[in-house]
This record gives C-alpha cells, sequence and structure tokens, in this order.
C-alpha cells in the first residue's frame, strides 16, 4: 500500500468528507458521526444554524439572509473554514473535549484518486484546524475496498467501482495498490439533474430539489429496470405558471434519462479494463465489480452494469460507508500487508 500502515495504526479519528455525507470513524468508539455535508449560515451576522440533517432539510426553503452552504464538493474541502465549523458542531462538545485530550492528536482522512496537491493541503488543513498535529491520506478507492472487505493485499485482482454523489471512480487494485484507476465526474448529483431536466423539458415542471431522489425509487420496485408501474404522478410547480401542478410521467422516459449519464460510467469502466494487464483481466471474469457507495444503491443499477459488461456486479452490505469503515480497520490495525520476503542468494 502507497501509505504506512504503521502510520494509521497511530491516529485516533479517521475522516470521510464526502460531497454528500461526512463520516468520522473515531478509534475504539466506531463510527460516531453520519450526516449531510452541509451547513446553513446566517449571512447576516455569520453565526451557524443548523449543521447536517437539519440544515439539508432546510434546502430551498430558507429566507434570503440564510444560506445553505456545501463546504465539500466533489470529495474536495472548497471552504475550509466553513468545513472545519461544520464538523465541530457534527462531532458536538463531548466527542471534541475527548479528543483534545490526546497529547498528539493524528488523524487520517479519504482522498479521491485524482486529488491534486491543492485539494490533498484543504484536507489536511482542515483538519489541522480541528487540532490534529499529524494527518494521514488514505485513497478512497483502497479504504472503500478494505470496507467492503476486498482481498486488497492478495496478488489478485479485485475490481471495486465507487458511486460518490458527485464522480464514479473505477479502479483495479492488487497487492494493496491501484494498477489502474479511472474518475468519470458522473454521480448521483448528475442522475438528479437528468431527472430535472427530462420533467423541465418533457412536462415544463420543475420539480423540489428533495423530490428528485424518492422519485427515482418510485419508479418501480426495482428502480431502473423495465418492471413496474408505466406511469407515476408527480407533484411540482408549473413552469409558466408558477401553480402547483401534478403530472403522470411516464416512467419509461424517466428512465432513459437516466441512462444517458450512466453510459459515461459504462466508458470508464472500459476504460480501466482496457488499461489493465490481461491476467489481472482473467481474474475478473470470476470476481467481477464490487459496488460500494451511496448512489450503488440505485436501484437496477447493478442489473444495468451485467448486462453491458458481462461480468459479475455485486453491491457491498453497507455501500455508503464502507470507505470510513476501511479506514477504520486499518487505525484498529485490522489490516496487516502481505509480507514478502526478498530471496537470499
Amino acid at each position: 500500500m502507497t501509505f504506512s500502515l504503521e502510520q494509521l495504526r497511530r491516529c485516533h479519528v479517521g475522516v470521510d468528507l464526502g460531497a454528500a455525507r461526512t463520516r468520522v470513524y473515531v478509534k475504539g468508539a466506531g463510527l460516531v458521526v453520519d450526516e449531510p455535508s452541509v451547513a446553513a449560515v446566517n449571512t447576516r451576522t455569520g453565526a451557524l444554524i443548523a449543521v447536517g440533517t437539519f440544515a439539508e432539510r432546510m434546502t430551498g426553503r430558507t429566507p434570503d439572509y440564510i444560506r445553505v452552504v456545501r463546504p465539500v464538493s466533489g470529495g474536495t474541502v472548497v471552504d475550509i473554514e466553513m468545513a472545519q465549523r461544520m464538523l465541530r458542531h457534527l462531532l458536538g462538545e463531548k466527542l471534541r473535549r475527548a479528543l483534545r485530550r490526546k497529547p498528539r492528536l493524528r488523524a487520517a482522512a479519504c482522498t479521491p484518486h485524482d486529488a491534486d496537491p491543492l485539494a490533498q493541503r484543504a484536507a489536511v488543513e482542515t483538519l489541522v484546524g480541528l487540532g490534529a498535529r499529524r494527518v494521514e491520506l488514505v485513497d478512497t478507492l483502497i479504504a472503500a475496498a478494505v470496507g467492503c472487505g476486498l482481498p486488497v493485499e492478495q496478488p489478485t485482482a479485485t475490481m471495486i467501482m465507487v458511486c460518490g454523489a458527485a464522480a464514479t471512480q473505477v479502479a483495479v487494485l492488487s497487492l494493496g495498490s491501484i494498477v489502474t484507476a479511472e474518475r468519470v465526474p458522473v454521480g448521483g448529483e448528475a442522475i438528479d439533474h437528468a431527472v430535472v431536466q427530462h420533467l423541465r423539458h418533457a412536462h415544463e415542471l420543475m420539480l423540489p430539489s428533495q423530490a428528485v431522489r424518492p422519485l427515482q425509487l418510485a419508479l418501480h420496485g426495482n428502480g431502473i429496470t423495465d418492471e413496474g408501474p408505466a406511469s407515476t404522478l408527480i407533484h411540482g410547480r408549473d413552469v409558466a405558471t408558477g401553480l402547483a401542478r401534478s403530472v403522470h410521467v411516464d416512467t419509461a422516459a424517466v428512465r432513459d434519462a437516466i441512462h444517458t449519464p450512466l453510459t459515461a460510467v459504462l466508458d470508464g469502466i472500459g476504460k480501466v479494463l482496457r488499461d489493465c494487464p490481461p491476467d489481472l483481466v482473467a481474474d475478473l471474469t470470476d470476481r467481477g465489480i464490487m459496488m460500494v457507495g451511496g448512489s450503488a444503491l440505485l436501484p437496477g443499477l447493478d442489473q444495468m452494469l451485467r448486462d453491458a459488461t458481462g461480468m459479475p456486479v455485486a453491491i457491498a452490505e453497507r455501500p455508503d460507508v464502507c470507505a470510513v469503515l476501511g479506514l477504520g480497520a486499518m487505525l484498529e490495525g485490522k489490516i496487516a500487508p502481505m509480507v514478502l520476503n526478498p530471496l537470499s542468494e
């Protein structure tokens, strides 16, 4: 592995700052924070009004002097000060007091595979501002693979697809390192945007931002597959008049709108397989693809990948928290690298 497992074992806390949710793992206590990466701020006074779930519920429902912000975008911290304030409130006074008792607090953070030095520095400064003396950075792909139980330290191929809110990352791992990887700028937010644009153009209907995901799940019992009701009743605002209106939406058309951005994900998988050594591709014929991330739960997505690739596709038991659980397993010392003894002459 490119990072030091020995250094990670000395860390006290692990943080996964995602575009959609922030998760914090404390050594010995487990997963203590799992909240949306959202904060509501009073622009007149600068005071923080709410964070997490309550702030997310305020999206689109606030007066003009309250602004709902997301300090993390695409897995990268874009507002360090706001991210620090959000983390302080999510941790709570009791937990922060317990962490401050550590004489030399060490932290670990997940970063996207292709994060540039500026994005890595932003993650480090965010945790240093919370009192960390040292910050270790771990690739999200490796942390997620460890969290879902893949044998990443073995000399066999394992393929993982991290379906995030802002992007989808695909990689083939072997011997604890990334052999080849690709980041596709299509995630849950792009799928939501495709649904909103379809309703706007086809039905002249503005859909509330918080109603997009329930609509996807209501397409049928199993989402974007062809089975299920032919139409679904949707409530929204008329584009022309501004009045509330309900329409029956053809679910087949919505499925087509969802499939359009997902073709980029299929292209990314194909590129990873083309760049991968043949021996590792042969391993993947039996092992297939492991899906993790919140967007992996989009119903029918796994079947779409099976049909397109011909490989087995599985969804992790807890796909949304695999990355932070993998980070926690490294902190707890549950992961050991494969020992390669040099041959004696």
